[in-house]
């Protein structure tokens, strides 16, 4: 089940289904499918807050994300892929203006983000924040193609 929600600001993801829909369909390209995703829609200061408590870093970022696709390993089921996923709206509104993209577009795009993170990409050096950027771009391609009622 894929969930949102937000804590400590007024925030609600529009086109739900679509979205649900679109996760699936990234996740699917892996051949992996959705277990538990939350996805937490917050402000900077709260996202600021977990990155202090549990990764010790003293900055603020739009998404971290917590992986706990290993509980379905324990079971057996290897190709479920679970997760907690923090968003702060207040990066993704100042990232968009600050890239040129659409509000919509960049959260899409850090949507996307946690999901592959949950599915094994990182970004933690250049070649692999270049591989990341290609699969958020493949992914905003999906997303346009569910849009236009493609099958996925």
């Amino acid at each position: 089940m894929i969930r949102f929600n937000s804590e400590d600001i007024n925030f609600s993801l529009s086109r739900r289904r679509l979205v649900s829909k679109w996760l699936k369909a990234i996740a699917a390209r892996d051949s992996k499918r959705t277990g538990e995703l939350n996805y937490i829609f917050c402000s900077d200061p709260y996202l600021l807050t977990i990155n202090k408590q549990y990764l010790g870093h003293d900055y603020y970022t739009d998404i971290i994300t917590f992986d706990f696709s290993q509980d379905y390993e324990v079971e057996g089921k290897g190709d479920l892929i679970s997760g907690d996923i923090y968003i702060s709206i207040d990066t993704v509104r100042h990232n968009a203006e600050e890239y040129g993209e659409g509000f919509d577009r960049e959260l899409h795009r850090v949507i996307a983000h946690g999901l592959l993170h949950l599915l094994g990409y990182d970004d933690v050096t250049p070649e692999l924040q270049e591989e990341m950027t290609a699969k958020e771009n493949e992914s905003l391609d999906l997303l346009e193609q569910i849009r236009n009622g493609a099958e996925v």
